[in-house]
């Protein structure tokens, strides 16, 4: 079925030199027929990529959830991710490849229904949509950028992640739909949710991602048993993929103490998920 889209490009950093030597943001009115709605695509390209010899280039793509808290503390939710910073600083570096970063927006109002796959009674939703979510980035959004941007194919060259429910609905994705992408990104996942329901899909999952980044603090809930049992779930996660045959290379956890459930927290962790998961 053909989409239209209204496209706003707009250069997210500045440079006295040379513009297309920069990472640039370009935002995309996206419409979804799977939702029945529409959301922002936000698509930060990397250094060089305008440039001329660059043109043949193909890029690997990371698709981040909850596109709002990634680039721009203005649309955030509290804080930002730092994205776009920490990625330009690690490709000039020359510690991670060459990246397009895509920040898929949540759907506002319908966040909760579009990232639960599983019906809840804490928080309550009695229809959920995120069984739908596989499709919508497969059928939908992956395409999407494949037309309009120089993307590298196959799973080796794409990512998923998103942190608390955003966390929850990639891990589904990763279980769901095995094969489509290599690398997952698992910040402060709400493993809780509709009875850890989550964790026993895993256990039953046989085809993982190449590479896996988990992360949490020891303060995500602010209270003693919750925080405890926070950690404990994204242990028993752990557990799960190691017997899986993650190991080594292929599993990074990491346990921040005194870290909270924030933009903040994620942020600082991100240069380390990007250097495990995208370097060599």
């Amino acid at each position: 079925m053909e989409q239209s889209f209204r496209t706003n490009l707009p250069t997210e950093h500045v440079s006295e030199g040379n513009p297309s030597v920069v990472g640039a943001l370009r935002l995309h009115e996206f419409p979804s027929h799977i939702f029945h709605n529409q959301r922002l695509l936000r698509v930060w390209l990397p250094p060089g990529y305008d440039l001329p010899e660059n043109a043949g280039h193909k890029y690997p793509v990371f698709y981040l959830n909850d596109g709002q808290n990634l680039f721009d503390p203005a649309t955030s939710f509290a804080g930002e991710w730092q994205v776009d910073e920490t990625a330009d600083r690690l490709i000039r570096a020359g510690v991670i490849p060459a990246t397009i970063f895509v920040g898929i927006d949540n759907a506002r109002v319908e966040r909760l229904k579009e990232y639960l796959p599983y019906r809840s009674l804490n928080p309550v939703v009695l229809r959920p949509q995120g069984k739908k979510y596989p499709r919508f980035l497969i059928e939908e959004v992956m395409p999407f950028v494949s037309q309009n941007y120089r993307v590298a194919k196959g799973a080796d060259n794409a990512m998923l992640g998103g942190s608390s429910l955003g966390a929850l609905i990639s891990l589904y994705v990763a279980i769901a739909a095995p094969g489509f992408f290599g690398r997952l990104l698992l910040e402060s996942p709400s493993l809780w949710v509709a009875n850890r329901q989550i964790l026993r899909a895993a256990k039953g999952c046989r085809h993982w991602p190449e590479k896996v980044f988990l992360g949490v603090g020891t303060l995500e809930v602010g209270r003693e048993d919750k925080d405890r049992q926070t950690v404990e779930n994204v242990r028993e996660l752990e557990r799960i993929l190691r017997r899986a045959g993650l190991e080594g290379r292929r599993l990074r956890v990491e346990v921040a103490e005194g870290a909270t459930h924030s933009e903040t927290a994620w942020a600082a962790r991100f240069p380390d998920a990007l250097k495990f998961l995208l370097g060599s």
